[in-house]
């Protein structure tokens, strides 16, 4: 992980949305050198768990600059964060906002918004948000619980690709806040920002500027504070994966499999169903290619990368193979143990400071 990349990342989504706080989602890299150099330039974070909030804080964060945005947490969990300093939580159902209500009284709600998340690489699937006729009545519930209620979240999606998604996302919102009678105080307009993998993918500043100009359409009087909970888009150019050929064979069917030290258990998960399709580097990148199959070392069928991707033919076992912009969901996605194998290690550099940071 080189931290200067995620410096220059997190500063080009503050030049794009400079208005909006940042909480970045903890899950895609939490490395304790990237949460650092995050929270000095200024940063708060987003946070799913008990575990997430002890990491942030023991480096230091503030528990102000903190928002628990997984409505899936049980009374002890939300109990625990609360406790910890957290005052700041989205939510997505009645039951959640009665646990809310008896362990974290009077803190402060995001209601989200389920929204359409079609044209990203790995929609929720229906697993988070509520519809808008149900968040019109969780919204002035919250309040009759006695919680401070700031307002709605939604999220278009990992890697979205369209920038229109959040503006629909955005009137949606609007109609919320119109039909419940409750003005928002805050909008929290999720992550999904895409990165380049192999494809040519929207900029943040064409984002920002479809999401600027849905503002201004829903709420033309009086614009909420924004929020995002930007993950991918900060850590993954930042961060190589470095590979070596396991072995390279002809199989019974006639296919070429190349086989890599590591696989879907080792960090690659997001190769599933090749929603997440890195760019490749090898030493024969200059010499012809072959249809191949790309798979993990592990004993599990599924363990396959990419079912057919060009590979160099001069590909041999111990040749290294470089994954790039694999800084977001890889470590934090490998199996501790899966075939005994040992968690990706991550070792952080700064090329803005070329001494190695040692790993925390």
């Amino acid at each position: 992980m080189d931290l200067a990349v995620v410096r220059a990342r997190y500063l080009e989504l503050r030049i794009a949305l400079p208005e909006a706080r940042v909480f970045y989602a903890v899950k895609a890299n939490p490395e304790p050198d990237v949460l650092r150099t995050l929270a000095e330039a200024g940063s708060g974070f987003d946070v799913a768990s008990i575990g997430e909030i002890t990491l942030v804080l023991e480096l230091g964060a503030d528990p102000g600059s903190l928002c628990h945005a997984n409505p899936v947490r049980t009374p002890e969990e939300t109990a625990s964060a609360f406790a910890a300093g957290v005052h700041l939580f989205v939510t997505d159902s009645a039951e959640d906002l009665d646990v809310l209500a008896l362990h974290a009284p009077g803190a402060s709600v995001l209601v989200r918004l389920a929204v359409d998340d079609s044209g990203s690489a790995t929609p929720f699937g229906g697993k988070f948000g509520c519809s808008e006729d149900e968040a019109a009545v969780l919204l002035p519930r919250a309040a009759a619980l006695g919680l401070d209620v700031a307002g709605l979240s939604f999220h278009v999606g990992s890697q979205q690709s369209d920038p229109k998604a959040w503006s629909g996302a955005i009137a949606a919102c609007a109609r919320v806040a119109s039909s419940s009678g409750v003005e928002l105080r805050l909008l929290d307009l999720g992550g999904g920002f895409p990165v380049r993998y192999r494809e040519p993918v929207a900029s943040l500043s064409e984002c920002a500027s479809a999401i600027s100009d849905a503002l201004a359409l829903a709420f033309p009087a009086r614009r909420p504070e924004l929020a995002v909970e930007p993950g991918r888009v900060l850590v993954a150019e930042a961060g190589v994966l470095h590979a070596r050929v396991v072995r390279v064979s002809r199989r019974h069917d006639g296919r070429r499999w190349v086989y890599l030290d590591v696989g879907r258990y080792g960090g690659l998960a997001e190769t599933e169903g090749e929603a997440i399709r890195y760019r490749l580097r090898t030493p024969h990148d200059d010499g012809p290619l072959e249809p191949s199959v790309l798979a993990g070392p592990t004993c599990d069928g599924d363990d396959v990368l990419y079912r057919e991707v060009p590979l160099p033919t001069a590909l041999r076992a111990g040749d290294p193979v470089r994954l790039l912009a694999a800084g977001a969901y890889t470590a934090s996605y490998a199996s501790i143990a899966f075939n005994g194998l040992p968690p990706l290690p991550v070792h952080c550099t700064d090329s803005a400071h070329p001494v190695p940071t040692p790993r925390t």
